[in-house]
């Protein structure tokens, strides 16, 4: 990597990079990578579209390391419980990873899964009042969920955390704080799968200097997210104010496509 060809990435992309890094505190704040709203910003600074998930995969990556990490010191992740919905998603993001699309269909499927994404977190409030119920959870239905989230993840190239933690609180399938740290964990299995299916495709490009820059901004966001994790704002007023910028930005690129 060059120092002057970096340096000169971040004067240029200062916006970019702010963005990545306010991204990072939110998402981090609440357990997630952030892959939905990194692929909102890469989609509109007119980068080539195959680096968009592989960027946007090892953000993720970098994120969600350090909230299993957290979440496995406070013994919330219940590992027996998870491996199938892990199992099942390497695979299917594999696969979802690898598989060629054109890029208008990627920017509607991104711009579909986006629109999706905010509804999910401005709902949010909804979903994780279910502390006091009692959970259930079925092998199943978990090889269902891991298998379909983890080929849209790879597909798309974000973790799946965005739409695996509601089903597991609709499904009252554990209490908010496991389902929190199940989420990490199934965010950073699935973007290292889906990260390694890109990889092998022949389409697969990569500008190391530019990215470098991404990864220590999220790193260091990352970090502050993890610590403000409800100590200052509640994880419904980071989301719903998250889910307003993805579907503002989801409208653009639905539009974009489309037209």
């Amino acid at each position: 990597m060059d120092i002057q060809i970096i340096f000169e990435s971040i004067i240029n992309n200062w916006p970019v990079i702010l963005l990545f890094f306010t991204v990072a505190i939110l998402y981090a704040s609440v357990g997630f990578g952030g892959g939905s709203s990194y692929l909102a910003i890469l989609a509109l600074t007119g980068i080539v579209f195959t680096q968009i998930r592989a960027t946007a995969l090892l953000c993720n990556i970098v994120v969600v390391s350090s909230n299993v990490f957290f979440f496995s010191l406070q013994k919330k992740i219940n590992w027996k419980k998870i491996l199938p919905l892990i199992l099942c998603s390497i695979p299917f993001a594999y696969l979802g990873g690898y598989v060629k699309i054109s890029q208008q269909f990627f920017f509607i499927l991104l711009g579909s899964t986006l629109f999706f994404a905010a509804s999910t977190m401005w709902f949010s409030k909804r979903i994780i009042a279910s502390e006091g119920k009692k959970t259930t959870s079925k092998k199943l239905k978990n090889i269902g969920f891991g298998s379909f989230i983890g080929f849209i993840s790879g597909m798309v190239g974000i973790g799946g955390g965005i739409f695996l933690a509601p089903l597991l609180h609709l499904t009252n399938w554990d209490t908010p704080k496991k389902i929190a740290a199940t989420a990490s964990v199934f965010i950073l299995v699935n973007s290292l799968a889906g990260l390694i299916g890109q990889y092998s495709s022949p389409d697969f490009y990569m500008d190391w200097n530019s990215t470098a820059v991404l990864l220590v901004t999220v790193f260091i966001g990352g970090q502050i997210g993890g610590r403000m994790r409800n100590t200052y704002y509640t994880p419904v007023q980071l989301k719903k104010a998250t889910a307003l910028l993805i579907a503002f930005v989801a409208t653009r690129i639905l539009w974009i496509a489309v037209s």
